[in-house]
């Protein structure tokens, strides 16, 4: 069972910059999302595919500290601090990881209500230890729901997506167990790298 990249996370404390910082470089402007209840953060996004796109996050004013990525408080700058992976079938994905010897959360149902008034809905479970983000969450998007990169500003392309390790192999062999489809290169610390392109050129963000 292979598990694809579905999104990646650009965090900041501010939303607006974060927009800002990416239309200035890519020459695209992300949409605002949504809000996640009860859980802190906001978003704003960018298609980077039709079925991958980047997610802005940052603190929702309207709520109170983060219980999601509470780090962002303090990131003045943006920076990645994580990805997920779909899959078609979550509960037999959990099932396979576990079997990998992987420790999960338990998998649960997530929603974000969008500025059109619908609520979007899927389930995920997180690696218990992710390596600080560096491994993905995985995510099942709801029949009925409409696919964020579907209706996101468009005229961003990912041109790479990939993990950088002083033990990659090490890394890759994670990876395939986990069943994910993901491109490990070796190097000097560990991080995650994208590079996107748009009207303006390319643009790399890294952990």
């Amino acid at each position: 069972m292979l598990a694809e990249l579905d999104h990646i996370i650009l965090g900041i404390n501010d939303l607006e910059r974060g927009v800002a910082w990416v239309e200035e470089r890519t020459g695209v402007r992300a949409a605002f999302g949504g809000v996640h209840p009860g859980r802190g953060p906001r978003n704003a996004l960018l298609a980077l595919g039709p079925s991958c796109y980047l997610e802005i996050i940052a603190p929702d004013p309207q709520q109170s500290a983060p219980t999601w990525f509470a780090s962002l408080r303090t990131m003045s700058e943006p920076r990645l601090m994580g990805w997920a992976a779909h899959t078609s079938d979550l509960t037999a994905l959990a099932q396979a990881v576990v079997e990998a010897g992987f420790a999960i959360s338990e998998p649960q149902e997530g929603a974000r209500s969008r500025p059109d008034g619908r609520v979007l809905t899927w389930k995920l479970f997180h690696l218990r230890h992710d390596r600080g983000g560096l491994l993905p969450f995985f995510i099942e998007w709801a029949r009925d729901a409409v696919h964020p990169a579907k209706d996101a500003p468009s005229g961003c392309g990912l041109k790479s997506f990939y993990l950088e390790s002083p033990k990659a192999r090490e890394w890759a062999r994670m990876c395939r167990m986990l069943g994910v489809d993901v491109q490990i290169q070796a190097g000097d610390k560990l991080r995650l790298l994208a590079r996107l392109a748009g009207p303006k050129g390319e643009v790399e963000l890294t952990s």
